[in-house]
């Protein structure tokens, strides 16, 4: 994300009819109800459409990895994987959205495209880095490079000024519900005061759910949208783990699992 530059029905119950003579017995014997009717699920899974998001582009692929991997390359693998899981647990309406060219263009360009696809849902992918002022220097094979240790995990961000908020936070919700039930903790740097214009509110301290109204791909849809931040890729050791087919299947079910209930939900 940084740039070193930068869905309750209440159950239904339904007093038996009896005519005036039954009426007595039927009291004698305790008021006749007839089971609780249980609502279907509203979800089909099959029409459910979902876009994932890949964040950045290839001409502006965001920040850089400890190890200079750009951020790109990693939203892409982990979209694709998330998209598989998804497609195989009976959303066949999911997509990828890959924008091409320059970094504020593209914004808009994908925000028009979820406005024009209709979608249930929209997560946009993304890997986390520090602001310019938390970087060290170091070696990696060979290539000066960045780290920063000092912060990891993922975060959850939601806009405000998007007219799906509330889904919008439902979602993130679910998602960092999930990824809390996988082990995985959230990114607490995003509340503190050092982190100056960067700090966001957070509107949920038990799964990491942030507030950020400026985003673009969030506050200019008209869908319910999260940016997910899943890891830091400028943390030296949760880079590595985040290249881990374990670590991304760990995120993948996180996905599934929140886009499964969400769904059920609606």
């Amino acid at each position: 994300m940084w740039r070193h530059r930068p869905i309750i029905i209440g159950s239904i119950v339904i007093l038996s009819l009896v005519s005036l003579d039954a009426g007595y017995a039927a009291w004698a014997r305790g008021i006749v109800r007839a089971a609780p009717k249980i609502a279907p699920s509203k979800c089909e899974r099959s029409k459910f459409k979902v876009i994932l998001d890949v964040g950045h582009t290839a001409e502006a692929p965001g920040a850089r990895s400890a190890r200079n991997i750009p951020e790109f390359d990693f939203n892409l693998r982990l979209a694709k994987r998330i998209e598989d899981r998804l497609k195989s647990e009976g959303f066949a309406e999911t997509s990828l959205l890959v924008t091409e060219g320059p970094a504020r263009p593209s914004l808009f360009k994908r925000a028009a495209v979820i406005n024009d696809s209709k979608a249930d849902l929209v997560l946009s992918i993304h890997h986390d880095s520090v602001p310019d002022s938390f970087l060290e220097e170091w070696e990696f094979e060979g290539a000066q490079s960045h780290f920063s240790d000092q912060f990891s995990g993922y975060s959850l961000f939601v806009s405000h000024d998007n007219p799906k908020f509330r889904t919008s936070l439902r979602f993130a919700r679910l998602l960092g519900k999930q990824m809390k039930a996988q082990g995985l903790r959230y990114a607490r740097q995003y509340a503190q005061p050092l982190m100056g214009r960067y700090r966001r509110k957070l509107l949920d301290k038990r799964v990491g759910v942030y507030r950020y109204d400026q985003l673009i791909v969030l506050a200019q849809t008209r869908v319910p949208a999260v940016l997910f931040e899943a890891g830091s890729i400028i943390n030296r050791d949760e880079e590595m783990a985040m290249e881990s087919t374990e670590r991304q299947d760990m995120t993948g079910a996180a996905v599934v699992g929140a886009v499964k209930e969400f769904c059920a939900s609606r």
